[in-house]
């Protein structure tokens, strides 16, 4: 697999501007690459808060997702294609992995930035909505308020899907606890016509496009105000789960715990 200058080869020439906690961005001193080997958001279109992400949080979640030599991973909000090559390293040459990228700014130099990775393809489109071959791992990197139906229905058995879910509040940041109370990702795994569903860290990302209505937002809010979503074990896409086992619910499927 190509190692061409990681990660400055992804994210342009510098100096780079970083995303500092409670305050903005700031830039490096100067283009040495040194910057970006630290656990820091680097600015791909600062004008629209898009990063390239905490590499921290995406270590944490590639563990969980766990993708194996020869799947299929399908990584919905690609970037530029940094963290899509390194679920192309896990996958393996015998594996492969459809990025998914929404702004097709984006799109172009990801497509641009992985031509030397044969066991890539990248598509300019509604992550949400767009087609792929069934998936072993499904690694989301924007805040949903809802699980898409496509995702459910394109999981491999087996299959393992990163769902982060935010309220609008939760692509602020803020304080520790005001993120755990915003944002939380789910690792959600296919059993059959079953999927079992975990709660694996807090979160504070940006907006999914295609990813977010008024009603599921204001119902997320609400479930995270009341707390619990710790506890949850399962995703039902069924309506008939009681009220007092759901954490969140939505058409036809919920967040609940046994």
């Amino acid at each position: 697999m190509p190692s061409r200058s990681w990660p400055p080869h992804f994210v342009g020439p510098g100096p780079w501007l970083m995303l500092r906690w409670g305050r903005d961005y700031a830039p490096t001193p100067d283009a040495d690459p040194v910057y970006l080997y630290t656990n820091d958001l680097v600015a791909l279109l600062p004008e629209r808060r898009l990063n390239n992400g905490q590499p921290s949080l995406h270590a944490y979640l590639m563990h969980h997702a766990a993708p194996a030599s020869g799947e299929h991973v399908v990584h919905i909000g690609t970037g530029t294609g940094y963290y899509t090559a390194l679920l192309a390293h896990l996958a393996g040459p015998a594996g492969r992995v459809t990025g998914i990228e929404y702004d097709p700014e984006l799109a172009a130099r990801a497509r641009a930035n992985l031509a030397p990775y044969p066991n890539v393809e990248i598509i300019a489109g509604d992550g949400t909505r767009a087609s792929f071959d069934p998936a072993d791992v499904i690694y989301v990197n924007a805040g949903c308020t809802q699980p898409a139906a496509r995702w459910l229905d394109g999981l491999a058995d087996g299959g393992r899907l990163i769902l982060p879910l935010t309220s609008d509040e939760g692509f602020k940041g803020g304080a520790p606890e005001q993120i755990a109370r915003s944002g939380a990702v789910f690792r959600v795994r296919r059993e059959g016509v079953q999927y079992q569903a975990t709660w694996i860290s807090p979160v504070a990302i940006i907006p999914c496009d295609g990813g977010r209505e008024e009603a599921s937002e204001k119902v997320l809010a609400e479930a995270f105000a009341r707390g619990g979503w710790q506890r949850v074990t399962r995703l039902y896409r069924d309506a008939e789960i009681p009220d007092e086992r759901c954490w969140l619910r939505g058409d036809a499927w919920c967040l609940a715990y046994d």
